[in-house]
């Protein structure tokens, strides 16, 4: 199944499944989260049905715990020293990111010109928690998993690298509409293997970041072992880390940076596709970005 949650026409926010070009309503639960804590086994489209077109696409998920994985593909240490980056990346980094700032399909990323000015991408796979629980080993991982959903990154590197000297970070990646999550979930059944999928992003067409899921150091039953400690509940995220393809690790970055205007599409192999414009602070707010503010 594909769950997302949608604006009906009325403008009434509802979860429901893909079905062909369309989506049926779920009323069982008022949202996702609420879903997955009574299991997604219940998951019975119930409701209305609608035409996409008719529908607005909104981030399939707010989690309670959204658990941030980072260097997970040792390529995107390995691009980093194209450029002789601040700081080493571990092999794997771990931090909550900011639910807050969790966008949907279609949305605008808006870029904080009086924050940053190196504004950067970073395609990942999602893994979603289907029921709470904690101190398990790998073994047990698969019987957490409920589902896939596909993650972008947004990272300031000019923020980042001036927080790595803490030897933490996470100001650079929290910013308000960081946090693209879409375009729906795809339950674990459909994807047999998550090590076995074909990962892109473009921006306006230009293929920046390509790899495979199989490229993982840290397999996703090892990760969600890992982290289990600190406690899951039903419909939390973890994120995988992303690959190779980052502007900031080219030699050219300045001129690969997203800037107002760019379209980015973060496409997963059996997801889909996840497409954010970015926009300017004065388009979204209707006023001139603040004066620039040094982190």
């Amino acid at each position: 199944m594909k769950l997302v949650t949608f604006s009906d026409p009325d403008g009434h926010e509802r979860i429901g499944v893909i079905e062909g070009d369309g989506v049926r309503a779920i009323d069982l639960a008022p949202d996702m989260r609420s879903l997955f804590q009574l299991g997604i086994a219940d998951a019975r489209p119930d409701g209305p049905a609608y035409e996409l077109s008719q529908v607005k696409l909104r981030a399939p998920i707010i989690p309670k715990k959204f658990f941030h994985t980072s260097g997970n593909f040792r390529e995107h240490e390995e691009e980093s020293k194209n450029v002789n980056w601040s700081h080493e990346i571990a092999p794997w980094i771990m931090f909550f990111q900011n639910v807050d700032a969790i966008i949907g399909p279609d949305d605008a990323v808006v870029y904080p010109e009086h924050l940053t000015n190196e504004l950067d991408y970073e395609l990942e796979l999602a893994v979603v928690i289907g029921k709470s629980g904690s101190h398990f080993d790998a073994e047990e991982a698969a019987d957490y998993i409920a589902g896939y959903t596909i993650f972008n990154d947004i990272t300031a590197r000019d923020i980042q690298r001036r927080e790595m000297r803490s030897g933490v970070f996470s100001f650079c990646k929290a910013i308000d509409t960081f946090c693209p999550l879409g375009p729906w979930i795809v339950t674990a059944d459909e994807i047999r293997d998550p090590h076995e999928l074909d990962m892109k992003l473009r921006v306006n067409g230009e293929l920046r970041q390509q790899s495979h899921s199989s490229r993982m150091s840290v397999t996703i039953p090892e990760l969600l072992a890992h982290y289990s400690p600190l406690g899951y509940s039903a419909g939390d995220i973890v994120s995988t880390g992303t690959v190779s393809g980052v502007a900031g690790f080219q030699t050219n970055a300045h001129e690969m940076y997203l800037k107002p205007g760019d379209v980015m599409e973060c496409e997963i192999e059996k997801i889909g596709i996840l497409r954010n414009p970015v926009i300017s602070w004065e388009e979204a707010h209707g006023t001139p970005a603040p004066a620039l503010q040094r982190w």
